[in-house]
C-alpha cells in the first residue's frame, strides 16, 4: 500500500463561484399566471383586512382614552362592586359544583342500594344454608363425639 501513488480528483464546478439567484425556474421566464392572479386576488382583501385592524385599533385606543377618566372617578365604586361581581360568580360556580358533586354522590348510593337489594335475598339464603350445613356438622361432630365417649366408657368397665 505504501507504494501505490495517490490520486487526487478534481471535478470541475459549474457557474464557477458566483450567484446565479437561488432557485432556478425550470420553464424560465417570470412568475406564472396562476401566481400573479393569486396576488392580485389577495392583495385587496389584505389590505381591507389591514384598514379594518388598524381602525380596530384606533377606536380601542380612543375608547380607552376617554373612559380611563371615568374608571380613576369611579374606582371607589368600581372596584368593590367587581369584587363583589368576582365573588358572586365564583359563589354560584362553586355551588353548582358541590351541588353536582352531591347529585353524583346520592346517584352512586342509590345505584349500590338497588344493586345490594337485589343480591340481599340471595346472600340470605346462602347464610341460611352455611348455618344448617354448620348445624348438621356439629350435630354430627356432637354424636361422633358421644360414641366415642361411651365406648371408651364401656372399654374402662370392662378391663
Amino acid at each position: 500500500m505504501a507504494d501505490r501513488p495517490q490520486q487526487l480528483q478534481v471535478h470541475p464546478q459549474r457557474g464557477h463561484g458566483h450567484y446565479e439567484g437561488g432557485i432556478k425556474n425550470q420553464r424560465g421566464g417570470g412568475p406564472s399566471a396562476v401566481k400573479v392572479m393569486a396576488v392580485l386576488a389577495a392583495l385587496p382583501v389584505g389590505g381591507t383586512l389591514l384598514a379594518l385592524a388598524g381602525l380596530t385599533l384606533a377606536g380601542s385606543v380612543i375608547g380607552l382614552l376617554v373612559t380611563s377618566p371615568l374608571f380613576i372617578i369611579f374606582s371607589p365604586v368600581l372596584v368593590p362592586a367587581a369584587i363583589v361581581v368576582g365573588l358572586a360568580v365564583a359563589s354560584f360556580l362553586s355551588s353548582g359544583a358541590l351541588g353536582l358533586t352531591g347529585l353524583s354522590s346520592l346517584s352512586w348510593v342509590l345505584n349500590y342500594l338497588r344493586c345490594a337489594s337485589q343480591s340481599l335475598p340471595r346472600e340470605m339464603d346462602q347464610a341460611k344454608r352455611r348455618m344448617q350445613d354448620m348445624a348438621a356438622f356439629v350435630g354430627q361432630k356432637t354424636r361422633e363425639v358421644g360414641q366415642e365417649i361411651q365406648s371408651r366408657a364401656q372399654e374402662g368397665r370392662r378391663t
